[in-house]
């Protein structure tokens, strides 16, 4: 008896199946624990519009022309896009790290550069969710004003899309739970406050200043910032320069360390 030959494998479906699952996956991890990850941003986010905003916002006045508490609105939206965008992909990658099922990714069809963009997605994803969160609780204390809402869109995605690459990258170093942790700590939180969330630039001594614009985050919130208020101690182009810069370089990394199994095979 003859077997009849099996059809060939359509390597376009099977990609899309195993984009949409990683995506699947992703949503549904962020919205079945949102007491984790949807919840905390907006209580945090609340607690820093009463304590600086209402509290400290009335002793400052204006900044850059702007009442206060309209000038931190966006730092703070964009804060919680860094971090969530950031913290979404370095903990479920290395989640599946340590639950050994990346292994099956890895020797799935599926190209090393599209299991990157299905990760990323998915902390875009709940970058975005937080931001639109965030965004509603700032809505109950100040005006916000949309001037430019493409530059609102873009800058908040390429954001989210450079951290979720820098979480993947942490990810894959990472051995333990606490090196997943030292980065955020040590290095991003620091640059986050750092990054003109909470002030401009332009009042800083010179030498600050100049120090400030070798934070590539100051460029991101005031991008993001300009898309509402129409100001920003950056110029906007560079701002997207450096965006688009950092997350090609970080996207290319990425696959290179995946393609070699950097932190899977070792």
């Amino acid at each position: 008896m003859t077997t009849a030959p099996r059809p060939p494998l359509d390597l376009g479906a099977t990609r899309r199946v195993g984009f949409r699952t990683i995506l699947i996956r992703e949503f549904g991890r962020i919205m079945r624990i949102w007491g984790q990850t949807v919840l905390p941003p907006a209580v945090t986010a609340t607690l820093y519009f009463i304590i600086f905003g209402s509290l400290i916002g009335r002793r400052i006045g204006e900044m850059g022309g702007f009442d206060y508490m309209q000038y931190i609105a966006p730092g703070l939206i964009m804060m919680s896009v860094i971090t969530n965008s950031y913290g979404n992909v370095v903990s479920s990658f290395f989640g599946a790290k340590f639950s050994k099922h990346i292994e099956e990714l890895m020797v799935s069809p599926l190209p090393s550069w599209l299991i990157v963009i299905g990760y990323i997605c998915g902390g875009v994803l709940r970058g975005l969710i937080v931001g639109a969160v965030v965004t509603a609780v700032a809505l109950f204390f100040t005006r916000l004003s949309v001037h430019h809402v493409l530059i609102i869109l873009s800058s908040v995605i390429l954001t989210a899309t450079v951290f979720s690459l820098g979480g993947f990258i942490n990810a894959i170093y990472a051995r333990n739970f606490d090196q997943i942790s030292w980065f955020p700590t040590y290095i991003l939180a620091p640059l986050t406050y750092l990054g003109g969330v909470f002030y401009s630039v332009s009042l800083l001594p010179a030498w600050a200043e100049k120090l400030s614009y070798a934070n590539p985050i100051l460029y991101m919130v005031n991008a993001f910032r300009y898309g509402f208020l129409g100001s920003s101690d950056v110029p906007i182009g560079v701002a997207y320069a450096i965006m688009l810069a950092f997350a090609a370089v970080l996207f290319t990394v990425a696959v290179m360390l995946l393609n070699r199994g950097v932190g899977i095979r070792e």
